[in-house]
């Protein structure tokens, strides 16, 4: 059972192909989630200084999903190194693969975060975050341009032997060259995709919803555009895919896998019904019997073009 759901990817050997994604568990230390028993952890996005996140409010509900502000509200690097990190360590006994998500301002503010934690011995891998859009400087500024994005990870390779995945965003007009810059760069794997960008009016106020005005869409509403991302950017590039985006239930998971992502990410989900990620892996044997699959990493690319 357990290989059958196993995933082996650069610095990441998942038991299965499901973990939480950026921000939807904060550092993973809360137990209502089952994260022990998903294939990976991914932290909160971490910066340099302690951020406090936009004005509130930063999160409302929409049809088939919800649209945040936050701003990558986190207590900054020294905090995490000093006391975060080293409490998932001891919570997981090292047996869990920890991919620490970073932002920066700057082309230097990444390599120094990447160098920093990487040096602490608490994370196997790095997630690069292009793609946030509710922050005024970095993030998504550099991941919806090809040369922006492949200097960041240049910059984060110079300085850190763990692998880096990079975080792009779907507010492009074409993801594919910007994809393949980060895999030119040296990146080790793409996961997509971040929010889409929306907005919302009060009709008594006329006044944007979010304090910020804009904010980033996820939950079901999405799916369909994630999957299409996944299915791009897994026909231009060689190394895997992690997707995420509106992922609620085990055939929205096989679906990612089979457009071309290697593992998936559950995200809005899971403040809805904190056990989310649970009930999809306890799915998964009985859904890969039904669709006819040997093991999960069967499922990877196994999409039928129409044309064919």
């Amino acid at each position: 059972m357990t290989q059958r759901l196993a995933v082996k990817l650069p610095g990441l050997n998942l038991k299965n192909p499901i973990m939480n994604s950026s921000g939807a568990v904060y550092f993973g230390l809360e137990d209502m989630y089952g994260i022990e028993k998903t294939g990976a952890l991914v932290t909160k996005t971490i910066t340099m200084a302690q951020r406090a996140g936009n004005p509130q409010p930063w999160v409302i509900n929409i049809t088939s999903g919800v649209m945040n502000s936050v701003g990558l509200a986190n207590p900054g690097v020294e905090q995490v190194m000093a006391d975060l990190l080293p409490k998932i360590t001891a919570k997981y006994a090292g047996e869990l693969p920890v991919m620490a998500s970073i932002a920066g301002e700057s082309v230097q503010e990444y390599r120094d975060l990447a160098q920093l934690l990487s040096a602490t011995g608490h994370i196997t891998a790095i997630e690069v975050n292009l793609s946030c859009p509710n922050v005024d400087r970095g993030g998504m500024a550099f991941g919806v341009d090809a040369q922006a994005a492949a200097e960041v990870v240049t910059a984060i390779k110079s300085v850190t032997d763990l692998p880096v995945y990079a975080k792009l965003s779907p507010n492009v007009t074409d993801i594919k060259p910007i994809a393949k810059a980060v895999e030119d760069a040296g990146a080790d794997g793409i996961v997509l995709i971040n929010t889409v960008v929306g907005m919302r009016f009060d009709l008594n106020t006329r006044m944007p919803q979010l304090a910020r005005g804009t904010g980033g869409m996820s939950g079901a509403a999405i799916h369909p555009i994630a999957v299409r991302f996944v299915y791009e950017v897994a026909q231009t590039v060689a190394i895997p895919v992690i997707g995420v985006g509106g992922i609620r239930t085990v055939d929205d998971a096989l679906e990612m896998l089979m457009a071309g992502a290697s593992a998936v990410q559950v995200g809005s989900g899971l403040a809805e019904k904190p056990d989310m990620m649970l009930d999809i892996i306890a799915a998964l044997p009985e859904a890969l019997d039904r669709y006819g699959f040997d093991d999960v990493q069967a499922v990877t690319n196994t999409f039928k073009n129409s044309q064919n």
